[in-house]
C-alpha cells in the first residue's frame, strides 16, 4: 500500500488485486498440484493435473484483470471505498 501511495494509485485497489492474485496462483503452485495428486492417489500425474488446471487459471486471470481496470476506471469506482 505505501508503493501505490507512494506512486499516486489507489492503495486499496492494489492492495486488493495483489490479494486476488496471490489466491490465483496457488491454484498452479507445485506444491498444491503435488498435495491435490497424493490426496486422490495420482502421485507422478501432476502434469496432467497442471494441464487441466491451466486454462482455467488463464481465464480466471483475464476475469481479474477486467475486474482490476474497471475498478481503477469510472465503470466500476463504486466498489472501493
Amino acid at each position: 500500500m505505501t508503493a501505490a501511495r507512494e506512486s499516486g494509485l489507489a492503495p486499496e485497489l492494489l492492495a486488493a488485486a495483489n490479494s486476488s492474485g496471490g489466491v490465483l496462483g496457488k491454484m498452479i503452485s507445485p506444491q498444491n498440484l503435488t498435495i491435490g495428486c497424493a490426496a486422490v492417489g495420482l502421485a507422478g500425474r501432476e502434469g496432467d493435473l497442471l494441464r487441466r488446471v491451466l486454462p482455467w487459471s488463464l481465464g480466471l486471470l483475464l476475469v481479474m484483470c477486467l475486474i482490476v481496470v474497471g475498478q481503477s476506471s469510472p465503470v466500476l469506482d463504486w466498489m472501493l471505498p
